[in-house]
């Protein structure tokens, strides 16, 4: 059945302006962002004329210039009223009309990272670095004072020479525990750890050589090279190899949301939507869940034998009531002493400080964390992005609509699936 659609056609030329923009690129821009279901053309015409007398060819030379061009936009009739004025209020020099259209079918596939988007669309420019000589201790204080968990190690020439990141000073420096979890302990703590890498420089414990992208390369091309490596962040280069920025997943995140389409605006009007993925289709169904009343010591036993570093309490009909972290096991535990740092220099985990805790009788359910953001399996993936980019979180708990608990979806497996979308 025919669907009602308008076509906005604008009728200008090459030197029209909008606030020092070609009216043309303004227009494109605007459509783009307008998150409606809009398809936008911008055609250069071979030949044309003007009210005012001009005539240009591009068969003559002289006048192949201020070329005629047509705009068209092609979107839901609903839609018109909101992008039509706007249109209006740019094109100061040409025709604006509007004509009827009927569509039989409006199909569209996902994207979620627009193919124009560049790495230094993303990147954050200009990032803290170190050089191989920067003593061990200066990296560590730099990391535990900033949010990010890695910085790139730069030589005399500016170009990336290692990345010292947070696997790196566990693995190679005998740093206890990942660093948010170094900045709860006290400073005696952290001096002692800093003591004991006093005589140890960058250049001995970075990565290298050291994966790079360039800024001019697609974000998507970064993104898949992020995930095929298995890496976090990534120092971006100009096309001299040196270093002018820093990109990460969470930077990837942020440019999406802000960047990509509104695709739940866009479903609502009668555009067929291929390639779409839910958070049930990704999401890790191993993720433990416990009851508010099991002990720390099980607790942290879980903790230790995954990588989520979360484990969820439940009720007795599996709805979900909180979640404990290794950071909120690890306040807990450093209010009791009892060697905890002993044992977590010995590389014993937390399991082990839970077990050293005498008189330590609390539970999951006296430290859990309430008022979690959660989603649904049906919960779209761009949707699941969002909601972690605007508050900042890492991991997401899995709902069904009774509140029972079925999984966790992290960064990691909703960059995987974003990037599918595009193949």
């Amino acid at each position: 059945m025919p669907v009602e659609y308008r076509v906005i056609e604008v009728f200008t030329s090459e030197e029209a302006r909008w606030e020092g923009r070609p009216v043309w690129e303004a227009v494109l821009d605007l459509v783009r962002r307008s998150n409606l279901a809009a398809r936008c053309t911008v055609s250069r015409a071979m030949a044309g004329c003007y009210e005012n007398g001009e005539m240009a060819s591009g068969n003559l030379e002289v006048l192949s210039f201020n070329m005629p061009l047509k705009i068209e936009v092609i979107l839901p009739a609903a839609q018109v009223d909101e992008l039509l004025p706007r249109i209006e209020e740019m094109v100061t020099d040409g025709i604006v009309a509007v004509e009827e259209m009927q569509v039989r079918v409006h199909r569209t596939r996902k994207r979620l990272i627009p193919r124009q988007l560049r790495v230094k669309d993303a990147m954050t420019p200009s990032p803290h670095s170190v050089t191989p000589s920067t003593p061990l201790g200066d990296v560590v204080r730099l990391l535990l004072s900033h949010d990010f968990n890695g910085v790139p190690v730069i030589g005399d020439d500016g170009r990336p020479a290692g990345i010292i990141t947070q696997k790196d000073l566990i693995q190679r420096a005998g740093m206890p525990v990942r660093l948010g979890l170094l900045a709860q302990f006290g400073e005696q703590q952290v001096n002692e750890f800093l003591v004991s890498i006093q005589d140890r420089k960058a250049a001995d414990v970075m990565t290298a050589p050291v994966v790079t992208v360039r800024e001019d390369q697609r974000l998507g091309e970064a993104a898949d090279l992020m995930l095929h490596k298995g890496l976090k962040r990534l120092p971006v280069v100009d096309e001299d190899g040196r270093l002018t920025g820093i990109l990460s997943r969470f930077d990837v995140f942020r440019t999406i949301t802000r960047e990509s389409p509104d695709w739940r605006r866009i479903r609502e009007q009668p555009v067929s939507v291929a390639n779409v993925r839910t958070v049930g289709d990704i999401m890790r169904r191993d993720a433990h869940a416990v009851p508010p009343e099991t002990p720390l010591e099980e607790v942290a036993r879980l903790i230790d034998d995954t990588d989520i570093q979360r484990v969820a309490v439940v009720d007795a009909q599996g709805r979900l009531l909180g979640l404990v972290s290794d950071s909120a096991l690890l306040s807990v535990f450093a209010e009791h002493g009892g060697g905890l740092w002993e044992s977590l220099r010995a590389r014993l985990g937390l399991s082990e400080a839970a077990r050293r805790q005498a008189g330590s009788a609390r539970t999951a359910g006296d430290i859990m964390r309430t008022g979690l953001i959660t989603v649904t399996e049906e919960t779209r993936i761009e949707d699941a992005i969002r909601l972690m980019t605007e508050h900042g979180i890492k991991r997401l708990p899995v709902v069904d609509e009774s509140g029972v608990f079925r999984g966790m979806v992290s960064r990691d497996s909703l960059l995987r699936a974003g990037l599918e979308l595009e193949q």
